[in-house]
C-alpha cells in the first residue's frame, strides 16, 4: 500500500489506515490525533487471550456475531474521526456487515469493548476512552485490571460495578449466557 502525506488539519479514519504497518500498530485516532501506545505486557495479552478465547466459544457455540481481539479498529464518531481499539470486542450478528468484515476499519460501535489498560494508565485516560465507547452505542465496556484482579463493567454512565476476582463477569443482554469468574480471566 502506498504512503500518503498527512493532512495538516484532523486525520481520518482512512488516513490511520494507510500509514505504514509500523506506523498503525499500538495507534489509535482520537478525535482526529493520532495516539500511540506502548508494547503490550505479558500479563495484559494473557487476559485479553483468555477472556477472547471463553467468550469466542461461547458466542460461536450460540450463534451469537463475533468476538474481535489484536485491537480492531472501530470508528466510533467522524469529523473528526475517533477509531479505538479495545483488546477484546464483541459485535452481534444482527450488526455485522452482511458479506462479513470489511477490509478497512468497523464503521459501527462494538456491542461490548474490552480495555486492559497498562498499569501507569491514568484514570482519567481510561474513563475518556470508555466514553468514546458508550456515547457511541457500546452497551458494555469491561475495563480489567490483571495487577489488581478487578473488574470494572460499566453498562451506561449510571450504571458501574467493581468485581472482585471472585466476582463473575455476566455478558447480560449483550452476550446472553455468557459468565466467567474475574480471577479465571486474568490467566
Amino acid at each position: 500500500m502506498e504512503y500518503r502525506t498527512l493532512p495538516d488539519g484532523p486525520l481520518t479514519a482512512d488516513d490511520l489506515l494507510h500509514l505504514p504497518e509500523d506506523d498503525r500498530r499500538r495507534t489509535e485516532l482520537v478525535r482526529g490525533k493520532l495516539v500511540r501506545g506502548s508494547p503490550t505486557l505479558a500479563e495484559h495479552a494473557a487476559a485479553a487471550v483468555s477472556l477472547g478465547a471463553r467468550l469466542r466459544d461461547h458466542v460461536r457455540e450460540r450463534g451469537l456475531g463475533t468476538v474481535f481481539t489484536g485491537e480492531v479498529g472501530f470508528v466510533l464518531s467522524t469529523e473528526p474521526d475517533t477509531v479505538r481499539a479495545p483488546d477484546v470486542a464483541f459485535v452481534s450478528a444482527e450488526r455485522l456487515p452482511p458479506n462479513g468484515p470489511p477490509r478497512a476499519y468497523l464503521r459501527l460501535a462494538p456491542d461490548l469493548a474490552v480495555e486492559i489498560p497498562f498499569p501507569a494508565t491514568p484514570a482519567l485516560a481510561v474513563v475518556s476512552v470508555v466514553m468514546d465507547y458508550l456515547l457511541a452505542g457500546t452497551r458494555q465496556v469491561w475495563v480489567l485490571d490483571p495487577a489488581s484482579r478487578t473488574a470494572t463493567l460499566y453498562r451506561g454512565f449510571d450504571d458501574i460495578r467493581i468485581l472482585t476476582a471472585e466476582d463473575e463477569l455476566d455478558g447480560g443482554d449483550v452476550a446472553p449466557g455468557f459468565r466467567a469468574r474475574v480471577g479465571e480471566v486474568m490467566g
